[in-house]
């Protein structure tokens, strides 16, 4: 039978079904639906055919005034494109569930990257006993963040959940009812979400989405490698931030933290119930029905009864389970086996934890809550630490702290040092509670020293837990503590206080590596060499010592902050770099796209996991860079950094985000509990600015420079210096680089210069925009040349598709927003501002940002 090609399958089961089921919008009975319907597509054509005469967004809008409206008052104007905006978000959230229910057609969920591809391939090369073997030291962690790049508020995100299986059932009449609920579902929070507002939202997932996908997966594994026998290693598991995440969000309080721990654990047991009751229709037979009914009856009464009494711990569910299978197999031919057992893995991998809620804070932080302690110690002369530690050395405060044993009573502080050693009970409780997986890890966010890490630990000793059951994590994010992080690495393995902690913990260290911050910080080429060669020296140093070092990567959605076709990442990395365990965070719309729908998030965790075991298994030294590669990169790297260096430092490029870009926008878009910046100063100081906001401000712009810039130039030289072929043969024969430069090209596709071409005539920033239009064009060039293509995103032409019509669907909200932009400044410069007329156009700029984004799936 004849398969179509991938784009030819995306094109009927996408493009068309869009076509057909948007024209259904504008049956709809809604106040003035059916003319905003009709206006949209011409608005569409106008901004269209007005970007290609060089027109900007006053001119389009005007032109477009001019020809179709009979009223074209500022009041009517403003109308029409709030309706426009609200119709578009409508026609991205069907995009998205039209995308989402063809998944598994337009994808082969089981080729090349599926378990049964890896399975079948370890059988035809006769590896199968190695892949055993690696699979029982080998997991792949992914960390629900919520870092605010999700649009979606949870009505929304239901609806996509109902309209996609509508539209998998071509299911005209429930897509009408569905397509009316979404007309009348408010996209706009009111207010801010708390931390555990967002919790809840991403419990929503663990429990629908990555409960029953996670558990399927280790099923498989179990009856089709290893023959039935159970799996002595956790192959996936979960991590989770709502609630846990402090740097930065003072919103995250302890009562917070234990509140998210409790609906956690109350969430995987309401899992389990639902599971058992199932069960319970099956295994009606003498010796077992009992059985089921106790734990049925237990989990109900730990679900819910409002008192928060566990009716029934971990130990005793897993060996009533087990009785109940033995009973099974020696007396009922094992019927019904493999639905019990299927229970059994998802108890083995989720236990009473569901997911590990790591707790984060900055060693900013640190800093001060020890200068608080030390001079109250001082002031009340309780002598814990020596009179003058405020002036010794790093590494003589690092052995002083590891000798300090006491239990301070968080009561006795205020404000942070309250909060951050309140954390550490919360941690305590949380395990008596979901056992140790369920709160393990502390993550010292801007990690500049070993001395950072120390105090980390210090705090659980000051709090009276001498032998704390829990991870430090060191947090490297900056080029400059990249590039020292093994040596500080070197510094933990040889202090005998720290050395002793790890050989508690197994030998195991997890070092997180921060792709956002690195980006903003370093740029592109940079960031990710730097990381790539940072995982390097610290895998060197690990093994050195005896130490297995765990890399955990805070990756967002877009490219820029370490996105993009992330499991080529893992597949590319060569024998020099640990990688038993694939952690990685996953956030914002990056959740629901990847990981939303069973089949999704079944296909992106299983090309995770094979990745990382193809690395090890088939191509391990394939992947290693030679001498000359390295130095190759080297280079490169420096000279995309040198640019970037410069454009960051350009005088303009502060003022250019400020007043050009929607950056001060995001903090009045309600959709994060976490503030925009780091602190509240009213200047915009680049250190404090968080990195969602600014690789997003770059997106709304349409200009995407995170993911690009520097690029070029670096390119560029080497064809300058006849040394273009040194270039094409690390293209063509490094994963690594390949995929940098892929993911590259999608940040490039993501891109319309045209929106803000207008810039160029702009007296104060013309010569900036130039800098960037510039670099824009000699990149896409050389990137064109180096892959062979003439188009971007030529090899992936079902990707390059769904980002072209989704920058056709909010070509009009980008030219409202820039249109809102330029009234605000003509209206501000004006002698009396109309101050209300102002926030109207604030507003304008602020909604527009919703569709954009949601639109872009990774673009934050």
């Amino acid at each position: 039978m004849y398969t179509p090609p991938k784009i030819e399958r995306f094109n009927q089961n996408v493009l068309s079904k869009y076509h057909i089921y948007n024209s259904v919008f504008i049956t709809l009975p809604f106040d003035a639906i059916d003319n905003t319907g009709v206006l949209l597509p011409l608005f569409a054509e106008v901004c269209e055919t007005g970007f290609k005469k060089g027109w900007n967004p006053n001119q389009i809008f005007d032109h477009f005034s001019e020809k179709y409206l009979d009223d074209q008052s500022e009041e009517n104007k403003i109308s029409l494109m709030f309706r426009f905006i609200q119709y578009v978000e409508r026609q991205v959230v069907l995009f998205d569930a039209i995308e989402d229910a063809a998944f598994p057609v337009v994808n082969n969920l089981e080729g090349k990257g599926s378990l049964r591809y890896i399975k079948e391939r370890a059988d035809s090369e006769d590896v199968l006993n190695e892949l055993k073997s690696l699979l029982q030291d080998f997991s792949v962690r992914t960390v629900l963040t919520a870092h605010p790049t999700q649009f979606y508020p949870g009505s929304v995100l239901g609806i996509i959940t109902d309209l996609t299986e509508a539209i998998r059932q071509n299911n005209l009449f429930v897509i009408k009812q569905l397509l009316s609920q979404l007309g009348k579902t408010p996209f706009i929070k009111k207010e801010k979400p708390t931390p555990f507002d967002e919790a809840v939202s991403l419990i929503w997932y663990l429990e629908n989405v990555f409960y029953q996908t996670a558990g399927e997966m280790v099923h498989y594994l179990q009856n089709n490698i290893f023959k039935g026998k159970e799996i002595n290693n956790p192959i996936i598991n979960f991590g989770f931030w709502p609630g846990g995440d402090r740097d930065g969000n003072p919103f995250v309080t302890n009562e917070i933290t234990l509140k998210v721990a409790d609906r956690l654990r109350t969430s995987i047991l309401k899992c389990y119930y639902n599971d058992i009751r199932d069960l319970k229709r099956k295994l009606t037979f003498y010796g077992v029905d009992s059985f089921i009914a106790e734990i049925e009856v237990k989990l109900y009464r730990s679900v819910f009864y409002s008192t928060g009494e566990i009716f029934i711990n971990l130990d005793e569910f897993k060996s009533t389970l087990e009785q109940i299978k033995t009973v099974i197999i020696n007396e009922h031919q094992s019927l019904y086996l493999n639905e019990l057992e299927a229970l059994i893995n998802k108890v083995n991998l989720f236990g009473f934890y569901f997911a590990t809620l790591d707790i984060r804070q900055n060693s900013k932080i640190h800093d001060a809550v020890f200068t608080d302690i030390v001079e109250k110690d001082s002031k009340n002369k309780t002598q814990i630490f020596p009179e003058n530690y405020s002036n010794i050395s790093e590494e003589e405060k690092m052995k002083v702290l590891g000798t300090i044993k006491t239990n301070l009573n968080p009561d006795d502080f205020q404000d942070e040092t309250q909060s951050t050693l309140s954390s550490i009970h919360a941690i305590k409780t949380i395990q008596e509670k979901n056992g140790e997986f369920g709160s393990n890890r502390y993550i010292i966010s801007n990690n500049e020293s070993a001395l950072n890490v120390i105090e980390a630990l210090t705090l659980f000793r000051l709090s009276g837990w001498e032998n704390p059951t829990v991870d430090i994590v060191p947090l490297f994010e900056v080029i400059d503590d990249l590039k020292k992080a093994d040596k500080i690495m070197e510094q933990l393995y040889t202090d005998e206080n720290y050395a002793k902690h790890l050989k508690s913990r197994g030998n195991k260290q997890t070092v997180m590596l921060g792709f956002s911050d690195g980006t903003k910080d370093g740029g592109y080429l940079m960031a990710n060499w730097s990381i790539y060669k940072a995982k390097q020296t610290i895998s060197a140093m690990s093994r050195k010592y005896g130490i297995k070092v765990i890399f955990f990567d805070g990756r967002g959605g877009p490219p820029a902050r370490g996105g993009g076709k992330t499991h080529k990442f893992y597949a590319s990395l060569g024998p020099e770099i640990e990688n038993k365990e694939i952690q990685v965070t996953i956030q914002g719309q990056t959740i629901s796209s990847n990981f939303g729908t069973m089949d999704s998030c079944r296909f992106n965790l299983e090309n995770l996991l094979t990745a990382g075991v193809a690395n090890q298994l088939f191509d391990k030294n394939k992947n290693k860079l030679s001498e000359n590669e390295i130095h190759i990169l080297d280079e490169l790297a420096e000279i995309g950094f040198k640019k970037y260096l410069d454009f960051k430092n350009h005088p303009k490029f502060i003022p250019y985000l400020e007043h050009m870009s929607t950056l001060k926008y995001y903090a009045k878009a309600n959709i994060g509990s976490r503030p925009a910046k780091r602190n509240q100063s009213e200047k915009l100081d680049f250190s404090a600015l968080r990195a969602i906001p600014f690789v997003g401000s770059w997106s709304q712009l349409k200009q995407n420079v995170p993911g690009f810039f520097g690029v070029g130039s670096a390119l560029k030289h080497f064809e300058e210096t006849n040394q273009w072929d040194k270039i094409k043969d690390l293209y063509d024969h490094s994963l690594f680089f390949k995929t940098l430069l892929e993911n590259s090209m999608m940040s490039l596709a993501k891109s319309f210069l045209p929106l803000t071409a207008y810039m160029k005539e702009d007296p104060e920033f013309g010569d900036f925009w130039q800098i960037i239009s510039d670099e824009f064009t000699e990149t896409k060039r050389l990137l064109l040349k180096i892959a062979g293509h003439t188009e971007l995103m030529e090899n992936y032409p079902d990707g390059k598709a769904s980002i072209l019509m989704r920058e056709h669907i909010v070509l009009p909200l980008l030219v409202i927003q820039q249109y809102a932009l330029l009234k605000i400044k003509e209206l501000n410069k004006q002698e009396n501002p109309d101050e209300e007329l102002v926030k109207v156009y604030e507003k304008l700029v602020t909604r527009s940002l919703f569709g954009n984004t949601n639109a872009s799936r990774n673009s934050a």
